[in-house]
């Protein structure tokens, strides 16, 4: 039996990559109806993905036909959602666009993700999740001043700024047409959601609080209270010391209180400290590193690696990974206390369950 608070939500996905496919992820654990529309030669540029797509039928139709189009439309009219993510105007020439969609079901919410959204002078340019965070200031933000900057796997930009913004403006609509009875288009663009991560570093340009200095930036790793630290055997510990009690702790326990004596927060005293910081950490393994630290409660831990954080006692007792044909992968989130999500199944193979999905919602 289907769990999780949007039971009964219908959703037509037009398989695209990135961000479009992990909303429609997050729909499906909670609960959502989702069938999944693939192309014939598959999603260009990508292979499968059992994460991302999992939890939805898939229906494999040819959009250049006129009669597949045809299906599609009827799909579409009987559905409360509809997620694309193609390049402003290639829905509209399939004739699949909001305008006639929307005029055969006024019900409709037409969600929309792009790179740069559906308008503006770059609406029609190719990007990827490092294009956009340039654009917005993101990587200029996160650089360290020594190297060129990186792009934080996509999870910023394509998941954080797209997909979840995305997920949010679809389930926002969907709680207006409950009063309303009307659908709507959301424009979800990856450089819009990116901008609003963004809204604490504006806020802090504007208030001239902004530290442009890579070496005064408290939250990038140049405060020795707040970065990652090398151990004698190579792994790492992220210090995250903020606060001044956590501070006091961490500085009394490293033995080196001789520097409580200089504001936290004043970077004329960091690089000095950080670098004795490095040599002492440097002297003994993690484990024993850990073993002095995490009691002290003040925000410090291992740097896990990915395989590491599968078998984390916090993850295993939160129960954080499910297990789906024989693969661990994250669990559905956020939790809820009366209609909990749950993953409704594998990816499927292209085309497969679609058609009867769709027949579950009168479309033959």
């Amino acid at each position: 039996m289907t769990t999780g608070p949007l039971v009964g939500v219908r959703v037509l996905e037009f398989a695209s990559i990135g961000p479009g496919p992990f909303c429609a992820m997050l729909l499906s654990d909670m609960g959502a109806d989702v069938v999944r529309i693939d192309r014939p030669s598959g999603v260009a540029g990508t292979g499968p993905n059992a994460v991302l797509q999992r939890g939805r039928p898939s229906l494999v139709l040819d959009l250049k036909k006129e009669e597949d189009c045809a299906i599609a439309a009827r799909a579409a009219a009987q559905a409360d959602v509809l997620i694309e993510g193609n390049r402003p105007g290639v829905m509209e020439r399939l004739c699949l666009g909001p305008e006639p969609l929307m005029a055969a079901n006024s019900a409709l919410i037409y969600a929309r993700m792009t790179g740069y959204g559906q308008t503006g002078p770059q609406a029609l340019t190719a990007g990827h999740d490092i294009n956009y965070l340039g654009m917005v200031g993101a990587l200029d933000a996160i650089d360290d001043g020594k190297s060129p900057p990186r792009a934080p796997l996509n999870l910023l930009g394509d998941f954080g700024g797209g997909a979840l913004y995305l997920a949010f403006g679809i389930v926002a609509a969907l709680f207006e047409r409950a009063r309303s009875g009307k659908g709507q288009i959301v424009d979800a663009a990856i450089v819009d959601g990116s901008t609003s991560l963004m809204g604490m570093v504006f806020g802090a340009l504007a208030t001239g609080s902004l530290a442009r200095d890579p070496d005064a930036n408290l939250l990038s790793g140049a405060a020795p209270f707040y970065r990652c630290y090398a151990c004698a055997d190579g792994r790492y510990i992220a210090v995250g010391a903020l606060e001044p009690q956590f501070y006091a702790r961490f500085l009394e326990a490293m033995q080196v209180q001789d520097y409580a004596h200089y504001q936290q927060r004043d970077p004329v005293f960091w690089a000095e400290l950080s670098a004795l910081l490095e040599r002492k950490f440097a002297s003994k393994p993690r484990a024993e590193w850990l073993a002095l630290l995490e009691p002290l409660d003040a925000c410090i831990s291992a740097v896990h690696t990915v395989e590491e954080s599968l078998n984390d006692p916090h993850a295993v007792a939160r129960e954080m990974f499910v297990e789906v044909n024989g693969m661990r992968q994250p669990a559905p989130a956020p939790r809820f206390s009366r209609t909990p999500g749950a993953v409704q199944g594998p990816m499927a193979k292209p085309g497969e369950g679609g058609r009867a999905a769709l027949a579950s919602w009168g479309v033959s």
